[in-house]
């Protein structure tokens, strides 16, 4: 008896994780149904959005996150070929070019957004440079200003990149009359599947175990592509595992998105949805010039110098069949740059600014 009474909480949890992500499931059976971009990620984003502002309980296992960027990663690790790496070479300049100017863009937009919110220059710096909402909300508390506000800006960013950005491209570039078709046509083994997946865990592991920033995504990514370039026999998922992943994602994105963070944020919200628009069309801008500059499609390059969202962005890269190497190696050059050197570029600035010291 007292077996059972212990093993009824655990129940429930199983009962309400089915729920969720059979929720998550329908929502991405109806955006698939649509034909949206990426279905199953923004199905399952809409529907934990709702349910979190609802106040409703969404229990998310922090491990689902990791497992959906470890699948994502991996298959994007597929695109690096030798020829693919060595196609890159030519890049390099305007791959740290676009990071850094992201980091101007983003002092910009942090300008803008203490003038229509009256914040402070930690807060809107924190809130418009792409760093991630974790990263924000470490270094906001270790400053000394409130988290919420910058939570719900880096937040939202992504959610707008991953709504506007990938459906406007594909609408727009016209070729694609089936979305989801590069991704669920691609041929696998068991075997080769088994072996990216092994090659995914160990990169994943090993950048963790350095302290790499975003090591999941970045360590997985790794891991494969090095897989790819030396020829090892690798294959893709099955598509039932990538849309997992991407519901794995949508669900812990979505699930962000709730009652308490836009309490925290109230009077901010205007300035911070009107900033984040303004990063987006300003790094669009940029990638429209380096378009012309590199000569490679406007496709390619707006994905490239989107200021977040990499998983989104690779992708979509991939849904079009173009530059998926090239996408991702952008957004890993700007990680790499922007969040190991995040704590200093705040540091600066604070000292510039004047404000107080971190506590």
């Amino acid at each position: 008896m007292l077996n059972k009474i212990r093993s009824r909480p655990y129940l429930n949890r199983c009962v309400q994780l089915f729920m969720v992500y059979s929720g998550a499931l329908l929502f991405g059976i109806f955006a698939h149904w649509i034909r949206f971009p990426l279905p199953w990620m923004i199905g399952a984003m809409v529907f934990a959005s709702c349910v979190r502002l609802a106040e409703r309980p969404l229990p998310v296992p922090g491990q689902t996150r990791q497992i959906g960027q470890i699948l994502v990663a991996t298959s994007v690790g597929l695109s690096f070929t030798p020829d693919a790496v060595a196609a890159m070479g030519s890049l390099l300049v305007p791959m740290f070019g676009t990071a850094i100017a992201t980091i101007g863009l983003g002092f910009v937009v942090a300008m803008f957004l203490m003038r229509v919110s009256k914040t402070d220059v930690v807060t809107a710096v924190l809130a418009s440079i792409p760093m991630g909402p974790v990263e924000s909300a470490n270094l906001a508390e270790r400053y000394g200003v409130r988290p919420g506000p910058v939570v719900f800006a880096q937040t939202l960013r992504i959610m707008l990149l991953v709504v506007l950005i990938p459906p406007a491209i594909v609408a727009i570039d016209g070729t694609i009359k089936d979305p989801v078709a590069a991704l669920s046509q691609m041929s696998w083994t068991a075997s080769g599947a088994t072996l990216l997946a092994v090659a995914g865990l160990a990169g994943a592991f090993l950048a963790r175990a350095v302290r790499l920033a975003n090591p999941f995504f970045v360590g997985s990514l790794g891991g494969a592509a090095m897989a790819a370039a030396f020829g090892f026999p690798i294959t893709a998922y099955p598509y039932p595992i990538l849309v997992l992943a991407q519901i794995f994602l949508g669900v812990w994105l979505g699930a962000v998105f709730d009652r308490d963070l836009l309490r925290g944020a109230r009077g901010f919200i205007p300035g911070a949805i009107l900033a984040s628009l303004l990063l987006i069309v300003l790094c669009v801008g940029m990638g429209v010039a380096l378009a012309w500059i590199t000569g490679e499609t406007w496709q390619v390059m707006l994905l490239s110098t989107a200021p977040g969202s990499v998983t989104e962005m690779a992708l979509t890269a991939k849904i079009l069949q173009d530059g998926l190497a090239v996408v991702t190696a952008f957004h890993v050059v700007r990680i790499f740059i922007i969040l190991p050197f995040a704590g200093s570029i705040i540091g600066l600035t604070v000292r510039f600014f004047g404000q107080s010291e971190p506590r």
